[in-house]
């Protein structure tokens, strides 16, 4: 038998993320549920001054680094900039030019799309995009986890944030 038959299937997973800003910047919160086999988790956080891109994308890399083995995911956004950036492959194109955009500027948020790499590579994900705040359960429930951790006192600083 080859190594690849021995193998067990890889589990998939369901995540659905969002993030949350009071203000923009301000604090701000992610949330995220997680569905595999049955099993449901949620997860959330926040930071004491940050951004609503940088909150949706941080609710992606705290679900995904929860999975313990490479998985099959299908991750449900509703943050155009998060679903863009990987399925319009903005995000290969910023690594290929020295991660400048198409503007020519510093691509923002680098840490955490440095963080999210890795992710990409252990994973085999789809992000899928949902239009927020339309009655889908799953994306309002992040979305009350994520202003719940953005209500939160004693919130973190955001180290990769500047302001």
């Amino acid at each position: 038998m080859t190594e690849e038959m021995t193998k067990p299937p890889r589990k998939t997973v369901k995540i659905h993320t969002d993030g949350a800003c009071l203000g923009n910047p301000g604090p701000g919160g992610y949330g995220a549920v997680l569905d595999c086999d049955g099993e449901r988790r949620e997860i959330s956080g926040g930071r004491k001054l940050t951004t609503n891109n940088r909150m949706e994308l941080l609710a992606c890399i705290e679900a995904l680094e929860l999975l313990t083995d490479p998985c099959d995911v299908s991750l449900v956004t509703d943050s155009r900039y998060v679903h863009d950036a990987i399925e319009k492959r903005w995000l290969a194109s910023w690594i290929k030019k020295g991660w400048v955009n198409s503007e020519r500027k510093p691509v923002k948020n680098q840490d955490l799309w440095r963080r999210m790499i890795p992710l990409l590579s252990r994973h085999k994900i789809k992000f899928n995009w949902v239009r927020g705040h339309t009655g889908h359960p799953e994306n309002e429930r992040c979305d009350v986890l994520a202003r719940n951790a953005a209500n939160s006192r004693g919130l973190p600083a955001d180290e990769g944030y500047p302001g």
